[in-house]
């Protein structure tokens, strides 16, 4: 059986743009734990896009999150960013206000005692292998690892 598994480093685009969402997210819960914030960041080639829906009292400066996250990563290009958020839709709202999770939940993953983490081991080694590429060279890399039958291919 063929198992693949991609891991990317904190400089990679994608993990750029999850620690932007983190970051608004973070400053929402700090102004009103109350927030709810459904905020996708994309990027690339010098510009940042965040867009989404947020219901909060919260006053958020979204682009000095996105430029003050990216400098933290260590990059020090200039960026663009753009900005769409709105005002949370009301049919999600609804749900959430009586009890609800929202609209979003998917999940995949399970436990396994292949290693010390407890994750698939295609997971694992693609994670480590990730981890020291990092040391090597902080900005944009990714890994992937597959294994046929348990063995590394």
């Amino acid at each position: 059986m063929l198992k693949t598994a991609e891991n990317v480093t904190f400089g990679h685009p994608d993990k750029v743009c999850d620690q932007i969402s983190d970051a608004i997210l973070d400053e929402c819960l700090k102004q009103d734990p109350y927030s709810r914030v459904a905020v996708e960041t994309l990027g690339g080639h010098g510009r940042i896009v965040i867009m989404g829906e947020i219901t909060s009292k919260a006053d958020v400066n979204f682009k000095k999150i996105a430029k003050d996250v990216y400098r933290e990563i260590g990059y020090e290009d200039d960026i663009e960013v753009d900005v769409n958020i709105v005002q949370q839709s009301s049919d999600i709202a609804n749900g959430v206000d009586t009890g609800g999770a929202g609209d979003q939940g998917i999940m995949v993953g399970y436990a396994c005692n292949d290693n010390p983490e407890m994750v698939p081991q295609e997971l694992y080694l693609a994670r480590n292998l990730c981890q020291e590429i990092y040391k090597a060279y902080p900005y944009d890399g990714k890994t992937q690892v597959t294994l046929v039958d348990g063995k590394i291919q």
